[in-house]
C-alpha cells in the first residue's frame, strides 16, 4: 500500500515554503546553484541601479529599473519556492515516519534465549548485539534479527499494509523493525543497530533530503548549463562597447543599459530548467517513497532510470508464489469428474496452497462443494518426506496423491498397476514446465493433476513495454532448465537462468556489467547479498535479511517484488521530466530572443525592428515582458517538476522525437504568445 500522497499545493505546505523561499536568499545558499546565482547577482545589481536613479543619476528611467529588479528578485524567489515546496513534500512525509516513533522500554535479556532473566530499560540504551525478548502486544524496541521463536507482527506504521506478517528465527524472514508491534506469541530478537541508526532513522534522514547530493547526470547538466550561462554572459558583457561604438559609428540613439543587459541575460541563460533542477531531483525521490520505497540517494532513483538489464526472481515476482492446480488429466478409462473428486477428496484437510487450489478447481469445474472429513468418517494422511504422499482414508479406502514414483510403489503393494498411458501424462506435463501430481484410488491410478506456477497478470504485456523501451527482462530461478524455459516463454521474459545460485546470480551481473550495462534486481535473503551489492539498482524487502537490507540502495517497505518494474519506471519519469524541461528552457530562449535583441537596438538601427515579430508595443515593454514572462513560466511549471511528465514505455529514439515536438516546439512557440499577452497587458495598464 503507498502512502497517502499530498495535494500538490497543500494548505500546509504552501506558507512554509514561501518563508523558506526567503531563508534562501542566503548568498551561501544561492551560490549552491550557479545559473540563479547570476540571476540574483543581477538582482542585486540592478536594485543598486535603481537606488542610484532615485538619487537623479540612474541609466535609464526609475520606473522601469525598478520593474526589471523586482521581477528578477521574483524570478529567483520563484525557484526557491519550487525547490522549498518540493523539500516541504518530503519533510511531511518524513513527519509522519517520525510520528510511527514512540518511547519504548525492552526486556534485555541476561542470555540470549526465551525464559532467561531480564530487565527493563529505555529502548534508546540498547546497543548492538543486546538481546531483547518481545511479548505479544508489545513494540519491538530496535532493528534486529529474531533469533527464537515465532510471532505475528503488525508492521503498519512502517509500511501501511494493515495484514500482519510472520517474523521468525532462521530463513529469509527473520528481520525485524523497531517502531512495530508483536500481536501475538513471543520473539527473541537480537539488535543489529545502535541508537539512531536504526532503518526508521535513516529512512527519516534520507526522506527528508537535506543532504541531498548530486547525481551524475545532474552534474553533467548543471556544467552544461554553467557553460551556456558563460558563453551568454560574455556575449551580454561585449554589446555593451559595441553599442557604444554603434552610437558614435551611426551618430544616432544611445548605447544599451546596463539594466536592459541584465534583463537580456537573465532571459537568455537556461533559467528555468536552473530553478526547477534541485525541486526535480527532491520530487524524484518523493515519488519513489509515495510507492514504499525508500532509496538511499538520489544517485540510486537516477540509476534505476538508466537500467538496461532487470533481473527478476521466478517465485513471487513473475509467478504467484505458490503452484496451482490448473487440469485434471485422467488416464484411459475415467473420467474427468471422478478424478477430480478423488483428488478433491484426498486434499480437504490439506492446508498447503498446492491442496487449497485443487479443491478450488474441483469446485469450478464440477461444481464438487467440501465435504466435512468427520462426517465421512475420514482420517487425513499428512505429507511426508519418507512417503512423498498425502491424502485421506475413507473406511477400508485408501486414496493418495503425490509424486508419479511414491504413488507406483503404493499402487504396487496393492496388487494394481500402472495405466499404458500414465508416463504419457506425466511426461506431457514436465515438459509444459509444471509438476504432475498422480492420484491413486486404493490400486487403481485415476490420473494426474497438474500444477503449474501461475504468472501474474499483465507480466507479458509490461515485458513487452521495457522491451519497446530497451530494457532486457531475465528471470533468475532454481528450477530445472526445462520447467524455467516454459516459465519464461509463457511470461514474456527475453531471459532466463535455470538451476541459479548464489555464485551465479553475482556472476551474471557482472557479465552484463562488463558489456557496459546497468542491472538492476531483487532480493530478501542473506544468500542475496552479494549479488545485491553488486547490482546498481538493487532493491532489498523490508522483510528480509538485515543483511540484505545493508546490501541495497533501496528498501521496498512492502516488501513486493514486482515492485522493481515499478521503481524503474519511476527513475525513468526522473530523466524524461528533467529531459523535457531542459529541453523546454533552451528552446525557450530562442523565443525571448526576438523580443529583447531588436527591443535593445532598434533605436541605433531601425532596420532592426522587422525582428520585432511580436510587434511588441516599445523597447521598455519588450523587455519587461520578457523578463516577467521568465518569471511566471517558472511558476507554471512547478507542478510538472513536481509530478514528472506521465511515463510512456518508449524508445529513447521516440521519447526524443516527442520531446523536441512537445517540449522543443511548445518552448519556442509559447513565449511568442505569453510574452505578446504581456505587452498587451502593460499597454492597457499604462505601464509600457
Amino acid at each position: 500500500m503507498s502512502r497517502r500522497s499530498l495535494p500538490l499545493f497543500d494548505s500546509a505546505l504552501l506558507g512554509p515554503a514561501v518563508v523558506e523561499s526567503f531563508r534562501k536568499l542566503d548568498p551561501r545558499v544561492q551560490f549552491r546553484n550557479p545559473v540563479m546565482f547570476v540571476v540574483y547577482v543581477g538582482s542585486l545589481l540592478t536594485t543598486g541601479l535603481w537606488l542610484q536613479a532615485l538619487r537623479g543619476h540612474g541609466e535609464a528611467s526609475t520606473a522601469f529599473t525598478l520593474a526589471v529588479a523586482v521581477w528578477l528578485w521574483f524570478t529567483v524567489l520563484f525557484a526557491n519556492f519550487a525547490e522549498a515546496l518540493a523539500e516541504g513534500r518530503s519533510k511531511a512525509q518524513a513527519a509522519s515516519l517520525r510520528g510511527t516513533r514512540s518511547t519504548t522500554r525492552a526486556k534485555k535479556l541476561g542470555e540470549p534465549r526465551y525464559g532467561a532473566p531480564w530487565t527493563l530499560v529505555d529502548a534508546e540504551d540498547l546497543r548492538k548485539g543486546d538481546v531483547v525478548v518481545v511479548l505479544a502486544h508489545e513494540v519491538i524496541p530496535c532493528d534486529g534479527e529474531v533469533i527464537e521463536g515465532a510471532a505475528t507482527v503488525d508492521e503498519s506504521a512502517i509500511t501501511g499494509e494493515s495484514a500482519p506478517v510472520i517474523r521468525e528465527s532462521g530463513g529469509d524472514f527473520s528481520s525485524v523493525t523497531g517502531g512495530t508491534t508483536v500481536l501475538s506469541d513471543w520473539i527473541v530478537v537480537r539488535c543489529t543497530t545502535n541508537p539512531g541508526d536504526a532503518f526508521l532513522d535513516r529512512m527519516i534522514a534520507l526522506v527528508e533530503g537535506a543532504t541531498r547530493r548530486k547525481t551524475p547526470n545532474e552534474i553533467a547538466l548543471t556544467i552544461l548549463l554553467i557553460a551556456l550561462t558563460v558563453i551568454l554572459l560574455a556575449a551580454s558583457v561585449t554589446l555593451l562597447p559595441y553599442s557604444i561604438y554603434a552610437v558614435h559609428a551611426v551618430g544616432a540613439g544611445h548605447p544599451v543599459s546596463i539594466t536592459v543587459l541584465v534583463a537580456l541575460l537573465v532571459c537568455l541563460i537556461p533559467t528555468t530548467i536552473g530553478a526547477l533542477l534541485s525541486a526535480i531531483g527532491v520530487a524524484g525521490m518523493s515519488r519513489m517513497l509515495g510507492a514504499n520505497v525508500v532509496a538511499t540517494s538520489g544517485r540510486a532513483v537516477e540509476a534505476a532510470g538508466d537500467i538496461d538489464v532487470l533481473l527478476l526472481d521466478k517465485t513471487g515476482t513473475i509467478t504467484l508464489g505458490n503452484r496451482q492446480a490448473s487440469a485434471f488429466l485422467p488416464v484411459a478409462g475415467v473420467e474427468e469428474r471422478e478424478l477430480a473428486d478423488a483428488a478433491q477428496l484426498a486434499s480437504l484437510a490439506d492446508e498447503t496452497p498446492e491442496g487449497r487450489s485443487i479443491v478450488v478447481l474441483a469446485k469450478q469445474r464440477f461444481n464438487l462443494r467440501e465435504r466435512e472429513l468427520e462426517a465421512l468418517h475420514a482420517s487425513f494422511v499428512p505429507f511426508s518426506a519418507q512417503t512423498r504422499m498425502s491424502g485421506v482414508d475413507i473406511g477400508g479406502r485408501p486414496i493418495r496423491k503425490g509424486a508419479a514414483q511414491e504413488v507406483a510403489r503404493f499402487v504396487g503393494e496393492r496388487g494394481g498397476r500402472l495405466p499404458d498411458d500414465l508416463r504419457d501424462r506425466v511426461d506431457a506435463v514436465s515438459r509444459r514446465g509444471s509438476t504432475p501430481l498422480v492420484v491413486a484410488d486404493g490400486s487403481r491410478v485415476l490420473g494426474v493433476v497438474e500444477l503449474k506456477d501461475i504468472v501474474k497478470d499483465g507480466l507479458k504485456e509490461r515485458f513487452a513495454q521495457l522491451r519497446r523501451m530497451g530494457i532486457q527482462t531475465v528471470m533468475i530461478t532454481g528450477d530445472n532448465r526445462l520447467t524455467a524455459a516454459a516459465i519464461a516463454a509463457e511470461a514474456g521474459v527475453d531471459e532466463y537462468q535455470a538451476e541459479a545460485t548464489p555464485e551465479t546470480k553475482l556472476a551474471l551481473i557482472r557479465k552484463y556489467q562488463a558489456e557496459g550495462r546497468l542491472v538492476a534486481m531483487t532480493g530478501d535473503g542473506t544468500n542475496d547479498a552479494p549479488a545485491l551489492a553488486q547490482a546498481d539498482v538493487a532493491v532489498a524487502m523490508n522483510s528480509g535479511t538485515q543483511a540484505a537490507r545493508e546490501a541495497g540502495n533501496m528498501v521496498d517497505l512492502d516488501s513486493n517484488p514486482t515492485k522493481l518494474i515499478e521503481v524503474v519506471e519511476i527513475g525513468k519519469q526522473m530523466l524524461m521530466t528533467r529531459g523535457a524541461l531542459t529541453t523546454f528552457s533552451i528552446a525557450n530562449d530562442l523565443a525571448k530572443y526576438f523580443a529583447i535583441i531588436p527591443a535593445i537596438f532598434v533605436g541605433t538601427y531601425p532596420q532592426l525592428g522587422v525582428l520585432n515579430l511580436m510587434h511588441l508595443a516599445t523597447p521598455h515593454s519588450a523587455i519587461l515582458s520578457a523578463v516577467i514572462f521568465n518569471a511566471l513560466i517558472i511558476v507554471l511549471l512547478i507542478p510538472l517538476a513536481l509530478r514528472g511528465v506521465r511515463f510512456r514505455a518508449l524508445s529513447a529514439s521516440v521519447l526524443l522525437r516527442n520531446n523536441l515536438m512537445i517540449y522543443g516546439l511548445g518552448g519556442i512557440i509559447l513565449p511568442f504568445f505569453g510574452i505578446k499577452a504581456i505587452d498587451l497587458m502593460l499597454q492597457a495598464l499604462h505601464l509600457a
